[in-house]
């Protein structure tokens, strides 16, 4: 249940501000409101609803200010997952990032927007695995789903793909120089793209 909302939300079926109401989701999706309720609560806890008291839960509205606070956190954080999977990762590994960015390229091309951005954001899920640290993986896990979310903002799905494929080659070449100059401009590139999409949006800062 809490999988089926989040990634409603993360792909824009329930937009920002919609309502999120216990037996009207419970009722669309035939189940009781017990498990609504608990994944309601766990996207809160996640950071992309926002609860109500003595009323309905709503999609939170992100702001500009919001955008830039998670920019900060993200570019030292990333930064250090794709250096430390550069130095640690294994065949194995490497071969689970291609495939997902396999999948994220496939399903660009392909014209299929959602199915491209969940690859997208597994993309940089899958990196903190290889990192092979237990706190950032921690740490990511904070802000998956604001992750997630972030790459919902993109259009040019197919410059995300080769931007991911750019990180890859260099995390397999092991290239560390490298990643500390590309990763912080690929996470500039999503957070403008989501800062646009939000000044043209009716979400005021």
């Amino acid at each position: 249940m809490t999988r089926i909302l989040r990634d409603d939300i993360v792909v824009g079926r329930r937009v920002p501000g919609s309502r999120l109401v216990e037996r009207d989701i419970a009722a669309e999706l035939d189940v009781s409101r017990l498990p609504v309720r608990e994944a309601i609560r766990a996207l809160v806890a996640e950071g992309v609803v926002v609860a109500r008291p003595r009323s309905w839960a709503v999609v939170r509205e992100f702001t500009q200010r919001d955008i830039r606070d998670f920019a900060e956190v993200r570019e030292s954080i990333e930064t250090l997952i794709f250096v430390f999977a550069a130095e640690r990762h294994d065949a194995e590994g490497i071969a689970r990032l291609r495939g997902v960015y396999e999948r994220e390229f496939a399903a660009a091309r392909a014209g299929k927007p959602e199915e491209a951005r969940m690859a997208a954001g597994e993309f940089h899920e899958v990196a903190a695995v290889l990192a092979g640290n237990d706190m950032l993986c921690e740490l990511i896990d904070v802000f998956a789903t604001r992750l997630r979310w972030l790459f919902g903002q993109h259009d040019d799905l197919l410059a995300m793909a080769e931007e991911h494929r750019v990180i890859l080659e260099a995390i397999a070449a092991r290239d560390v120089d490298a990643l500390r100059r590309i990763v912080p401009a690929h996470l500039a590139s999503g957070q403008l793209t989501a800062e646009r999409r939000l000044a043209s949006s009716d979400i005021t800062i």
